[in-house]
């Protein structure tokens, strides 16, 4: 999920490159759900579902495990919207590394502090920070790709890279936490797993078919720089610019 959700945000993204203005915005903010949404809030809840502990029932808090998926996709729209701003600067890059690597890092512990229980978590703060770095280069790596990475095959190796980084932080930050359960189980309040299950799946399905079908009716990218140089020799020529040819020579 997390390396589907990374490709198809770097299509969008790299479609937001050629666009530019407006439309690009919009096409950046389909990017930051995609990677955001589905990409790392996804992969994280699966993940989450995948852990127990032995004798116990754990229920999940659910406004606390909503803000956690509207933190990932806001600060992924945050530091594409600062690294696009920025260019090529090494600054904007990393600044919106950092946010964007904080936030996700935010959204993972608060997803873990969404979870209701008969213990106490404890937490080993070297592994956290660990985690928090891992989160904070994956997403400057991430936002990197975003913003130079085009062509299926590079996209498809990118977002493989990108969901391991991910995959990567959220593991290391749950080795991080050891439950110390009470002696006496009380009742849990919450939603069980399995009852974000249906939800997940429908909105993750129409959210990602939604997109697909964007980047599927939208121009092709072949198409959008024939028209980008298109307008760039109309430009030229309503300037007084002479059209020149591969050696310079202007064009008669």
């Amino acid at each position: 999920m997390s390396s589907v959700g990374s490709m198809l945000g770097l299509l969008l993204a790299s479609r937001a490159r050629l666009v530019g203005g407006r439309e690009g915005r919009f096409w950046l903010v389909g990017a930051a759900i995609a990677i955001g949404g589905t990409g790392i809030w996804t992969m994280h809840f699966i993940a989450m579902m995948g852990f127990s502990v032995t004798g116990s029932v754990i229920r999940y808090d659910v406004p606390l495990t909503a803000a956690s998926a509207i933190i990932a996709i806001v600060f992924v729209a945050i530091g594409l919207f600062v690294a696009s701003h920025g260019g090529d600067r090494l600054g904007y890059l990393l600044g919106g590394g950092i946010l964007t690597g904080s936030g996700v890092a935010a959204m993972h512990y608060l997803g873990m502090a969404a979870m209701n229980m008969p213990g106490q978590a404890v937490f080993d703060p070297v592994l956290v920070s660990l985690s928090v770095l891992i989160a904070v280069a994956a997403a400057t790596v991430a936002l990197w790709f975003a913003l130079r990475v085009s062509g299926a095959l590079r996209i498809g190796g990118a977002a493989l890279v990108m969901g391991v980084a991910v995959s990567g932080m959220h593991y290391t930050g749950m080795f991080s936490m050891s439950v110390r359960p009470h002696a006496e189980m009380g009742p849990m309040t919450g939603a069980r797993p399995i009852d974000f299950l249906l939800p997940l799946i429908v909105g993750i399905s129409v959210i990602t078919v939604g997109l697909l079908l964007a980047v599927v009716l939208s121009p092709s990218e072949k198409e959008l720089r024939s028209e980008a140089e298109f307008r760039r020799r109309e430009r030229g020529r309503d300037e007084g610019v002479p059209e020149v040819d591969l050696f310079g020579t202007p064009r008669r």
